[in-house]
């Protein structure tokens, strides 16, 4: 085996930020283009095949990250707190601002459709509504009883992330409570999460080309004139996204934590674009762990367990999205729902978020319960499914926005964040040393391969 041997990243070499942003502009360029010379070759072979296959791959290149990541992270951040009492303040205080955040977003989103009143005068003809199916709404009592996983295996395979962060928790207390015997078993915990770490660090490297086929894929699908019958919901709705990302969230993070809003958006911008081209909070748990922790100066025992709980539970882009569909609808078929109808919304809104499943298009599905139970007709949804995919990625964005906002303040409440990572701007930034194996590593490969042999 060879040495592989790469120089350090030069001051005026492109980040990997930088090489998304391009992968995210050309792929929305191309998708427009094809989008526009639509062929049956290129829909099957181009779009839908290349453009599929690679967007597919890399999607499930970081969900297979997730399961694996969240767990022996937050088995590491249970086991360094070594205070269960702590465990429990960090966890009250990031639930409770995690729905404060969503109760503000919602809310947000209701005062501003109301005001710019989108859907007034909408004309109906010629809108699809067949095939329209609703939700039916849990009880909250149920929503809290499925956390408790009846088999630990089970959720593990099927990725339930309340489930698995309840009993991965138990586990790590479990490993408190055994004391020293437990050493043996943080170590290799440790070392199971550097492997993760060093695994999300390939995976990113990809990151570009993967981007850029899903953006491709998704404009040479929908296109952008389906903007122009629904645009004043698009406006609406962007324009709530962007006060809540850039005004809400930062003058929380400025209010309780003291620090720079500018700093940390710089910080979370590779989660951000992650999330925006895979319109997964799931799928962007790795980005979003590694850009609070080597970014921002979070600490692991912090991040391993409120980035996850957030991913899961706080879904301030999705709430935001219901408020202004809600009114939109409402104002479609001319039916005053009233103060009490907007209440309701705000109620069910909190309440979805944390049922809601941290994927795709889930946030439709959620819709659907909310109406329900306001009286609107479900069908309605048709008239914002053609843009859905586009607004999914922005609500996305803000949902793991929002996750590392409440990390971030968490964290300098608890004094579990370094400022000196925060303040630098080249902190865990990657570049091709990443990938570098070193002497001993190479010798260490080496021998196992001869020995297999």
């Amino acid at each position: 085996m060879t040495a592989t041997t790469s120089q350090p990243a030069s001051p005026a070499g492109m980040s990997l930020t930088a090489k998304i942003l391009i992968g995210m502009a050309a792929g929305l360029v191309v998708g427009v283009i094809l989008n526009n010379f639509s062929t049956p070759f290129i829909d099957k072979h181009i779009v839908d095949g290349l453009f599929g296959m690679v967007g597919k791959m890399f999607l499930n290149a970081l969900k297979m990250l997730v399961v694996p990541l969240v767990t022996f992270s937050l088995l590491c951040g249970v086991i360094g707190i070594g205070d269960v009492a702590q465990l429990g303040r960090v966890g009250g205080k990031a639930f409770v601002l995690y729905l404060g955040t969503t109760t503000l977003a919602i809310g947000l989103a209701i005062v501003l459709a109301v005001l710019i009143g989108p859907g007034k005068g909408f004309d109906m003809q010629g809108i699809d509504t067949s095939g329209i199916t609703g939700k039916t709404a849990p009880s909250v009592w149920d929503v809290f009883a499925g956390i408790v996983p009846s088999n630990p295996i089970k959720a593990f395979a099927e990725g339930e992330m309340l489930q698995i962060i309840l009993y991965v928790m138990i586990v790590g207390i479990a490993a408190l409570m055994l004391g020293k015997q437990s050493e043996p078993f943080a170590r290799a915990c440790e070392y199971m999460n550097e492997l993760m770490m060093k695994v999300v660090v390939i995976v990113m490297h990809f990151a570009p080309y993967g981007v850029f086929c899903l953006i491709a894929r998704t404009f040479a699908i929908q296109g952008i004139e389906l903007f122009v019958p629904v645009l004043a919901y698009v406006v609406t709705l962007v324009s709530a996204l962007a006060i809540h990302l850039f005004i809400t969230l930062m003058v929380l993070l400025k209010l309780f934590s003291g620090l720079s809003p500018r700093i940390f958006l710089e910080k979370i911008r590779p989660a951000q674009l992650f999330a925006f081209s895979t319109a997964s909070s799931n799928a962007t748990i790795p980005v979003t762990f590694r850009s609070v922790t080597e970014r921002v100066g979070v600490d692991n025992s912090v991040a391993s367990f409120t980035v996850p709980l957030g991913a899961t539970i706080n879904m301030d882009g999705t709430a935001i999205m219901q408020g202004v569909a809600t009114v939109f609808l409402a104002n479609v078929y001319g039916i005053d729902i009233g103060p009490t109808g907007y209440l309701t919304v705000i109620a069910m809104a909190v309440l979805a978020s944390i049922g809601t499943a941290g994927v795709p298009g889930v946030g439709l599905v959620m819709l659907t319960m909310v109406l329900s139970q306001v009286g609107l007709p479900i069908e309605g949804i048709a008239l914002i499914m053609g843009v859905d995919r586009l607004m999914d990625m922005l609500r996305t964005a803000v949902n793991i926005s929002g996750d590392a906002v409440v990390t971030t303040i968490v964290a300098k409440g608890e004094n579990k964040i370094d400022l000196a990572v925060f303040n630098d701007p080249n902190a865990g930034i990657i570049d091709d040393d990443d990938l570098v194996i070193d002497d001993e590593a190479e010798a260490v490969l080496a021998r196992a391969t001869h020995e297999r042999g």
